[in-house]
């Protein structure tokens, strides 16, 4: 198998996926609340076996999942990927104790779990953190702070937290947490945004952590928030991917179907040359993910330069693709409720979160011109 065909078996998994989540998921996505955690979606995925999946995968398995159930339902897709980004800290530097005591509850869909990097003054800059860990009597930390833009929060079981422990500046002396949601002095607030993703802020009012909630080392936290990101950043492009091919599958029927001028709107040769715009630019992002989650899992040089390739153009066409599928559609797709008006409020969030399209350039350039100053 190359990076760029998958074989039957794969293939037909991904439809199954499709179907699942457009027959069964998308029903049980329509019954929750907007802007907050949908636990019998989340319980539905355990159920089914793919968070267990999820949890086992590498990042090419992990996007053909994300791509196929956002084809089908995007709050399946987002409720799916949220677990594995929120568990991803535990399952990659995670003491076994941490492991054995959430990973099977992620994986069963009875826990619900976050990740919390961002801050009010650390979004794009990561390395900017402020939240403090300061140093207990016990032996431990108190931490005290702010997150800000947290997916789950504040309904969230348990959270892999991201704080200063002054080992040093920047990206240096940040060590990783393993927060239960329980803690004292752990607060969280809702927050109403464009997309219907459940998504707050948390304030930590001296949060007590010990040695055993440490996820890695003490101050090489940054290292796991990036492993992890590194991992999952292909994938937020398979999301975007999966949004632009349900985009392009509606637009299809709708320009085959619908009649404009006496004749269907496929045989005006400015919407037949707009379809084929979408659906060459939608192949071209998703062979640029699979490939860039194939070289993460072959474990090749240029990771993060693949990553933010893919991320950067999948999430920039699907706004793209959206966008023309609106207009080719009219006001009926403007109307609430449109499938395109749901896409369209989906579509925009990729393009900033895990890393604005305008850092994943600079990731990008970065690594080309270290790869030019390299020594032969």
């Amino acid at each position: 198998m190359t990076a760029f065909s998958l074989d039957p078996g794969r293939t037909a998994w991904c439809d199954e996926l499709y179907t699942l989540a457009r027959d069964e998921l998308r029903p049980l996505a329509e019954k929750g609340e907007p802007g907050h955690v949908n636990r019998p979606l989340v319980a539905a995925l355990g159920g089914l076996g793919l968070l267990e999946r999820l949890l086992g995968s590498g990042a090419l398995d992990l996007c053909l999942m994300r791509e196929s159930l956002a084809r089908g339902c995007t709050e399946a897709e987002t409720a799916l990927a949220l677990q594995g980004l929120g568990s991803g800290p535990v399952r990659l530097a995670g003491t076994e104790a941490q492991r054995a005591r959430w990973l099977p509850e992620v994986s069963a869909g009875r826990a619900v779990a976050a990740f919390a990097l961002s801050e009010p003054g650390a979004g794009s800059d990561a390395a900017a953190l402020a939240l403090a860990a300061r140093p207990a009597p016990d032996g431990g930390w108190r931490l005290t702070g702010e997150k800000c833009w947290i997916s789950n929060a504040p309904e969230a079981d348990f959270y892999t937290v991201f704080a200063r422990t002054g080992e040093g500046a920047g990206a240096r002396g940040v060590t990783a947490f393993l927060v239960p949601a329980d803690r004292p002095g752990l607060t969280g607030t809702p927050l109403e945004m464009l997309s219907p993703h459940p998504i707050g802020a948390l304030d930590f009012d001296g949060v007590p952590v010990s040695a055993d909630d440490v996820l890695g080392e003490p101050g090489r936290g940054f290292r796991v928030a990036m492993d992890t990101l590194n991992l999952f950043r292909p994938s937020v492009g398979a999301f975007a991917v999966g949004m632009a091919r349900a985009a392009l599958d509606a637009t299809l029927e709708h320009t085959a179907d619908r009649t404009a001028f006496g004749a269907p709107l496929k045989d005006l040769q400015a919407v037949s040359h707009q379809v084929a715009e979408m659906a060459t630019r939608t192949e071209a992002a998703r062979l640029l993910v699979y490939a860039a989650a194939a070289a993460h899992d072959a474990g090749e040089p240029g990771v993060p330069r693949r990553a933010a390739m893919a991320k950067l153009y999948a999430t920039e066409t699907a706004q793209y693709v959206v966008d023309a599928a609106v207009q080719l559609h009219g006001a009926r797709a403007l109307r609430r409720g449109h499938l395109l008006e749901h896409l369209y409020r989906e579509v925009r969030a990729p393009r900033i979160y895990e890393g604005a399209t305008e850092v994943q350039r600079t990731i990008i350039a970065k690594e080309l011109y270290a790869i030019q100053e390299t020594p032969a």
